[in-house]
Order: structure tokens, then sequence, then C-alpha cells
């Protein structure tokens, strides 16, 4: 096996016991970088002098023994909206023409301080306005969309041009490109890690967390964002789970709801197909299904949108009045639409906002986890605008890819996405777990009791 193809788990283990050198892995995936990256275009600007120098200075560390933890020497990729001291963050926009980051954003910084290797920036939806993100091509079939708005973390990180990656995600960022390239991606509870210093879709329903190749991996680097940040004002005063999900596949007594409605309608049958078997084993390792509901559902798209347009408008008033122009199209209609928004919308979308959480809040007392799809249809083609389900129903293909995993977003739980399958044609399917505010530690047990009694996943098949 070549050093690239490792898990973040593995590599950190072959360099704690000095049998890998961090930079044997590092030229080892950016020589991954340099075969792939023409290709899927999941990076924007790689760093790899920077990188190199940072990984001599980690073997020179590790040999002295002062071994800083599992992310010591592991080279990781950021999404182009978290600011790097020195490096560009151009949010995939002409707006941002000129920018260099003075300093680190909180999450740069802890990886720093933890020992990673950053490899460079990857590529996200402008602003992280959208769930495609087109520049970058799908990890499984480039002619079909990686998901957005993080799709550069996530094909980075299946095709093996990072071990692991940081995404946002404010409706499904995270989720959906993770589901759709057949990584993991962890939404944490919001507030756990900051936001300091990454560039804001929509204050109120932002999130930052990793992509990784397995549920252990992202507890590892869970365990170094986690943590209180004065810069970030919603940031939590609390610990994070701060440790790897536990080993054994038992999971008797974990109460897992299954959705009798809203998560299974309008849903491809291959996906549902998969989701049910996956949660069936969950079953089969001891955990006792619930038949539960999901509350307010008619109100998960207005309250998503009439929180995230206006927002996003005010964060870009003053850019929006100035060069319009360099924006693209699609952004621009979005954010002019968001001052069409009246102030009772806004505050009627937070009031509603309010009464979903206290509603999810009393249906998480009655399990532990949520069991459900995290996208309605895998990767659909590039080109692709619309789908059409069974029933009549047209949507596009943005509201189709967030309507699953926006409530997560809405209601501020943690939401796990894990890889469950392939459909026909060779795309992934996932699987999303939602907990309870800060049960991270639950949903990380449950995703990784699913991927340690399944057959090793392998990285997409790029050339």
């Amino acid at each position: 096996m070549r050093p690239y193809e490792l898990t973040l788990a593995a590599a950190a283990t072959e360099i704690r016991e000095r049998r890998l050198s961090p930079v044997e892995l590092t030229d080892s995936v950016l020589e991954r970088i340099d075969r792939v990256n023409p290709q899927v275009e999941a990076y924007v600007t790689v760093a790899a002098e920077q990188a190199r120098s940072a990984a001599r200075e980690a073997a020179r560390e590790i040999a002295r023994g002062r071994y800083r933890g599992p992310l010591h020497g592991v080279p990781a990729g950021l999404k182009d909206l978290i600011d790097v001291a020195g490096t560009a963050t151009t949010a995939s926009s002409r707006v941002r023409d000129g920018h260099r980051a003075a300093t680190d954003s909180t999450v740069a910084a802890r990886l720093r301080a933890a020992g990673a290797i950053l490899t460079g920036k990857t590529h996200t939806h402008e602003f992280a306005y959208g769930l495609t993100t087109p520049q970058t091509g799908n990890a499984w079939d480039g002619g079909r969309v990686a998901g957005g708005s993080s799709g550069g973390s996530a094909v980075a990180v299946a095709t093996g041009a990072a071990t692991f990656a940081l995404g946002t995600d404010t409706g499904g960022s995270i989720r959906v490109p993770a589901a759709l390239n057949g990584v993991v991606g962890l939404k944490p509870t919001y507030g756990l890690v900051s936001r300091h210093g990454v560039t804001s879709l929509s204050w109120s329903l932002d999130h930052v967390g990793p992509i990784t190749r397995t549920v252990e991996d992202a507890a590892l680097v869970l365990a170094v964002l986690a943590g209180h940040d004065p810069h970030d004002p919603a940031s939590l005063d609390t610990p994070g789970p701060g440790h790897r999900p536990e080993h054994d596949p038992d999971l008797t007594g974990v109460r897992v709801g299954v959705p009798g409605n809203y998560y299974f309608d309008r849903i491809d049958p291959e996906v549902a197909a998969a989701v049910h078997r996956a949660i069936a084993h969950l079953e089969a390792l001891g955990a006792r299904i619930v038949e539960t509901g999901i509350p307010m559902t008619r109100y998960v798209q207005a309250t998503q949108w009439g929180l995230m347009v206006p927002e996003a408008t005010a964060y870009h008033e003053r850019t929006l009045r100035t060069v319009p122009e360099l924006y693209q199209a699609d952004v621009r209609i979005l954010l002019e639409a968001g001052e069409l928004m009246s102030a009772g919308d806004y505050l009627r979308a937070q009031r509603a906002r309010t009464l979903m959480r206290r509603a999810w809040a009393r249906l998480l007392e009655e399990v532990d986890v949520i069991a459900a799809p995290t996208v309605p249809m895998t990767a659909v083609p590039a080109a692709q605008e619309t789908v059409t389900w069974p029933d009549g129903t047209t949507e596009s293909v943005s509201d189709a890819y967030v309507r699953l995993s926006s409530p997560a977003n809405i209601t501020g739980v943690p939401a796990l996405s894990v890889p469950v399958g392939h459909d026909t044609a060779g795309m992934p399917i996932g699987l999303q777990l939602l907990g309870r505010p800060l049960g991270e530690r639950t949903l990380l047990r449950v995703g990784r009791a699913y991927e340690r009694t399944q057959p090793a996943r392998a990285l997409a098949p790029v050339a």
C-alpha cells in the first residue's frame, strides 16, 4: 500500500511507530495531487514547498521525541473559505482577487498546533452558496457533480489527494459532497468548532468540520478542532469528545430512530434500499430500531432559506453594491433576492427555528440517533438542473440535495454521513446519522460500529 492510500488513523500509527516519515507521506500525497488534480480539480492552490518544509520539521520533532498526537505529520486540505496566514482565501470568487489572509483561522491554527501538514486550499462553490461545486468533478465519475459546497475537500479525500480535509456546512455542504464521493463527513454541533477566520455564508447556520476516509479519522480530527474560542461569539464553552470512538461494534442498548416521514419521501429507490440495509445492519449489531416521525417538515425549506438568504446578503452588502459584476450569475441572483426579503420574513424564520429545535429536542429524548439518507439521490450529471420524482414532482438539483441535510443546520444538532455502498452506476450512497446536541460521541460510536464490520473502502478509481 502506498502512503497516500493510508487512512489518517493508519498513517498516524505508522508515523508514531517510526515506520513512516511525515516526509514520505507528504511526498506521496503531493505526487498524488499532481496526478489526479488535473482530472478532478479538487485543489485551487497547492502549497507544495510549504508542505514539504512542514513535513521535514515534523520529522525532526518526532525524531527528538516530541510527538504531538495523531495529526502530527499528516497532510490535510482546507476548503478555500478557511484562512491560512499568507495564503489567498479566494472563496472561488473574483470578488476576492488579490486577497491574502493576515492570520490563521482558529481551525488552521489548531491543526498547525497538532502538527498537521497543510497541503493546499480546495475548491468551493462561490462563497459556499451552492450544492454542486462546478469547478470540481466527482471522484467516481468526472462528468457528475462533486456536491457542494465542500466538493473540493471531499474529492481530495476520496482520491487520496489529502489524508483528511476540512469543509464548511451551512445546509449540508460537508455531508452532501461526502455522500456523493463515498467518504465520511461530520457536521458538529453548532458552536462546537470555531468559525473564526472562516468566510461566512450564513452566521447562524455555518459549521466547520472534517471530511475523512473513516469515522475513526473524523473523531481524531474533531478532537483537535473542538473547543471554546472567544473569537467566535457562537462558540460553546464545552470540551469536545476528545477520544477515538469505541472499537467494540456492539450497539446493544442504542436506540436508532428510523423516520416514517420526510427522509424517505421523494428518494431514489436504490438509495432507500442501501440505507435500509445499513439500518438492518445496525440492528444486527444490537441497536434497537424505533419508528419515529420528523416534526414540522412543511417548514424546513422555508426556514432554511428564510435564515440563509438574508444573512448571506447582509454579509455581501458592500461588494454586492460596488462590484456585482464580479459574482457568478447564480450567486448574484440569490444575493439580490435577499434584498427583497423583509425583516418580518427573517423573524418568522427565526421563530420557526426555535419551535423546530424544541420539537427535535423532544424527538431526541425518544431515540439516541436518527438514521436516514444523507441525500435523496446519488451524483447527477453536471449539466442536470432538475430531477423529476415518480409522483410527478419536479425539484431543482440543489433543493433536492439540501432537503435532507438542512434540518441539522436549522436545529444545530450534529450529523454524520457514512458511506453505505453504491448504486448500479457505481456512484456512492451515504447514510446520515443525526444526534442530540453535543452527542458526537454517540454518533461516532454508531458510525464506527457500522464501518468496522464492513469491507474496507477503497479510494475512488481515478487513473
